[in-house]
């Protein structure tokens, strides 16, 4: 539509309210006729950054000059592990093929000797199996032998993701994303056009322009004679302030604090900075053993940690050695046998579990009865995604004194989850290094399926034995941040920081 003239002086005084930078993107907007632009492209065509032509289209907006159109979409990315997969196989393909090369059968250490790790080899024979394309039992065997190569529906849709190609399967998608390989990006489209006002407004011709602000300096030096003011819009909007409130998941981990207090828990706290020896020593963790790697532990450089007392130094290595503690007349078991490296010990690294704190506080305080529980964060190896972060928070948490079991345990997550409104809970058997016998909490959650938040189980007595507790003493690590994606009803842990001030103050 052609721009109109003035026609009267209502028109220019609005024409004039405009600033520079907002004249030129009406001006473009204006240019495109019936078409919609999106943000980065109205940008480009100007030359400027993407937050100036964001300022100006808002503010032309509260003057009812233009129109947004708002689209969101979904983008699929690979992860680096995607990535990774996609170029060296997915753990099932190359099981597949490792058998193939091996005439159709194959043992745990022919696949390893194949490249294919243990922790690869479990992944890829759970997917295999429940697929129905390995036979149970040893050697691995593939069911109805040797087939065609035919592409796994995981390889098809990495391809296809890697592609930017849409359609991809979603529930195969979203096996991917909890495997880690794949991501799922929320992007909102924003396209902008002039409103019918803002095509009928009257520009004022080049080199025009009002004055905004009164400055001090506009008034010395009288530069404001001649010129025309900028007039206030009376019908924009005014910002409406609202009171402040607490962070949703602050708020949250407090009212949960409160609960464990409620059933009779004190608090402790431990540094962010540990040791290799509270960090995995004293919880029985061998020193040169893979299970110690399951924590990803981050190491600190240039750093020397401080050693514990020289007593409970030498009852842990005795109890890994396998030998009698320091005044004992029989060994508690056979420990993990070589010799326990003090040096090792000593190493420092970002604490990667708030077990550590319980095994300070069982150090500080051996009398029964024990309900401490710590609400502290931790730090591992993670691929950053709904569910993992580098770092995370953890609720660690004891229960002890003499006849405690693991029905006691059992029954402190089920209190916890039905004081925070859960009602869906599962309890299966687990493996952890220092307690025995383990058990893993679940809890469904409306998008994310069932989550691990109750991890737990009873501290083995070489735990217990250098610490000089006698009685039997649950412990737990809840995963509190998974846990508040339930109790908040939010779908990726990485919105529980965002700095969005809308959500904050309880907005959409």
């Amino acid at each position: 539509m052609p721009d109109a003239s003035p026609t009267d002086a209502s028109d220019r005084t609005s024409s004039l309210s405009l600033s520079g930078p907002e004249r030129a993107v009406l001006e473009a907007l204006r240019s495109a006729a019936e078409t919609p632009v999106d943000e980065e492209d109205l940008a480009a065509r100007l030359g400027v950054g993407l937050d100036s032509a964001r300022g100006s289209l808002q503010r032309l907006r509260a003057k009812h000059l233009v129109t947004l159109d708002e689209e969101h979409e979904v983008l699929q990315r690979l992860t680096a592990r995607g990535q990774d997969a996609r170029a060296r196989g997915l753990p099932e393909r190359r099981l597949l093929d490792a058998l193939e090369r091996r005439g159709g059968s194959a043992t745990p250490a022919d696949l390893a000797a194949e490249g294919l790790p243990e922790e690869e080899q479990s992944a890829a024979i759970g997917i295999l199996r429940r697929r129905g394309q390995l036979e149970p039992g040893l050697p691995f065997r593939r069911v109805g032998g040797a087939s065609e190569r035919a592409m796994l529906p995981e390889e098809t849709v990495l391809a296809q993701v890697a592609n930017g190609e849409t359609g991809t399967d979603e529930a195969i998608v979203a096996a991917l994303e909890r495997r880690g390989l794949v991501r799922r990006e929320r992007r909102s489209i924003k396209r902008w056009a002039p409103s019918d006002e803002g095509r009928r407004l009257a520009l004022p011709t080049e080199g025009e322009s009002a004055i905004g602000p009164v400055t001090a300096e506009l008034l010395r030096d009288g530069a404001w004679r001649g010129r025309s003011f900028r007039p206030y819009d009376v019908r924009a909007p005014v910002p409406f302030l609202t009171g402040v409130r607490p962070n949703p998941y602050a708020a949250w981990l407090e009212e949960f604090e409160e609960i464990l207090v409620g059933l009779g828990f004190e608090e402790a706290e431990g540094p962010l900075l540990e040791t290799e020896f509270w960090n995995n020593d004293v919880l029985f963790m061998p020193q040169d053993h893979p299970a110690r790697s399951i924590h990803d532990a981050l190491s600190v450089l240039d750093v020397r940690g401080h050693p514990p007392a020289e007593a409970l130094l030498a009852r842990v290595a005795a109890v890994h050695e396998g030998r009698p503690m320091p005044g004992e007349r029989s060994a508690m078991g056979p420990g993990w046998g070589g010799l326990y490296d003090p040096e090792v010990a000593s190493r420092p690294v970002l604490r990667s579990q708030t077990t550590a704190v319980s095994a300070r506080y069982l150090a500080r305080h051996p009398t029964p009865p024990f309900r401490m529980y710590s609400l502290d964060r931790n730090f591992r190896r993670e691929e950053v995604d709904a569910r993992h972060g580098i770092e995370f928070a953890q609720c660690e948490g004891i229960l002890g004194e003499a006849g405690t079991s693991l029905r006691d345990l059992i029954g402190v997550f089920r209190a916890l989850a039905e004081a925070i409104g859960i009602r869906e809970l599962k309890i299966r058997p687990s493996y952890f290094p220092f307690t025995e016998p383990s058990v893993e909490g679940y809890v469904r959650h409306p998008r994310l399926g069932w989550l691990e938040v109750f991890p737990g189980g009873m501290f083995r007595p070489e735990v217990l034995g250098p610490l000089g507790v006698e009685v039997p003493v649950a412990a737990w690590g809840i995963g509190i941040t998974r846990l508040a994606l339930v109790g908040l009803g939010v779908s990726d842990l990485r919105e529980l920081y965002a700095d969005d001030l809308g959500r904050l103050r309880g907005g959409s």
